[in-house]
């Protein structure tokens, strides 16, 4: 089995998640992590066993036992740190989105395709079993034609200020997935009509950004859509999707965290996932199986770099008919580039 050393850039929240993932896999073996803040790259290398803790950036990349680099930093650095890693000639695997600028994105994107290496951006939710397993249903036609699509994310708890002026909105941060499993599994959206309010804390709207949002999607395929979205859910993290056609209808839902559900006094009790850590636990490990897999087969990881940009153009999108106030033709968002 081919085995990879593999250098972790952001060693905060997510990027101790994706530690703990990465030590799982055969064959991967977690050879620097690196992180502006000394102290959380030792932790991270502590949780990984890892060789080298360091908050050089680019030594780390360039480390010659390193074929891919794994990017957690904050949003705004992404591109760049993309485009270290396609210059020392490495695998990437990115956390989403790729950028908060499409031409940004796209000049990241460019220099990994002039060198022609394997890059993955992380929308997880697509190698959830449930999502993937609608995704195989639908593509078996087994729906008819997709006539509606709708789906609804809420968040346990808010993100902290410190967070929320630097992530790109409720759009481009939290909505987005959503946005790529619409893309996923109904195709390409050509208008969006977005609406944002802020009903859960005034921060966000010092930030410029709302904390609770509505965006109405028409498909090319002429199908319908509706995504909700909510930084705050006094019950727990809650996350549905429905996807109905002319033939049935599927649901991804997962109600428990536990499955049990206690009987008494004529109702019922039962748990909620906390966060997207324990709902999409599996997720979160398959996508990096999915990528060395990849890396070991020689064919190109998805989601890729340019389909990561396309749900970005639509976040953009979306973005652009909150503040402007009208629906906002998803190909007429170009780029910069």
């Amino acid at each position: 089995m081919a085995t990879f050393g593999v250098a972790v850039i952001g060693a905060g929240r997510i990027g101790a998640l994706h530690l703990r993932n990465l030590c799982a896999i055969p064959g991967v073996r977690v050879v620097v992590v690196a992180d502006a803040e000394r102290e959380a790259a030792e932790r991270g290398k502590a949780l990984a066993n890892a060789e080298r803790a360091t908050d050089d950036v680019e030594d780390a990349i360039c480390h010659p036992a390193v074929d891919a680099v794994v990017i957690a930093t904050p949003t705004p650095t992404h591109a760049r740190l993309i485009t270290l890693a396609a210059e020392a000639g490495k695998a990437i695997w990115c956390e989403k989105p790729v950028a908060l600028d499409l031409g940004e994105a796209e000049r990241a994107a460019a220099v990994v395709e002039s060198k022609r290496l394997p890059a993955q951006v992380g929308f997880m939710r697509r190698f959830d079993p449930g999502y993937a397993a609608a995704k195989d249903k639908i593509a078996s036609g087994a729906l008819g034609r997709v006539e509606a699509f709708r789906a609804l994310s809420r968040d346990t708890y808010p993100p902290p200020p410190s967070f929320i002026a630097h992530s790109g909105g409720i759009f481009l941060d939290m909505a987005i997935h959503d946005f790529d499993l619409a893309r996923y599994l109904v195709g390409e959206v050509a208008e969006v009509y977005a609406w944002g309010a802020v009903l859960i804390d005034e921060r966000f709207a010092q930030a410029g950004d709302a904390d609770t949002a509505c965006a109405l999607l028409r498909f090319e395929s002429g199908a319908l859509g509706v995504v909700e979205t909510a930084r705050r859910s006094a019950w727990g993290y809650d996350i549905r999707t429905e996807v109905a056609g002319a033939q049935g209808k599927l649901v991804i839902e997962a109600d428990q965290k536990t499955p049990l559900r206690f009987s008494r006094r004529f109702g019922f009790e039962g748990d909620h996932y906390e966060s997207f850590a324990d709902r999409f636990e599996a997720a979160y490990r398959l996508q990096f199986e999915a990528f060395f897999e990849a890396l070991r087969r020689g064919y190109s990881p998805s989601p890729g770099l340019r389909d990561a940009i396309e749900t970005l153009r639509l976040a953009v999108a979306a973005t652009r008919s909150w503040r402007e106030g009208r629906p906002v033709a998803v190909r007429e968002v170009k780029s910069n580039a």
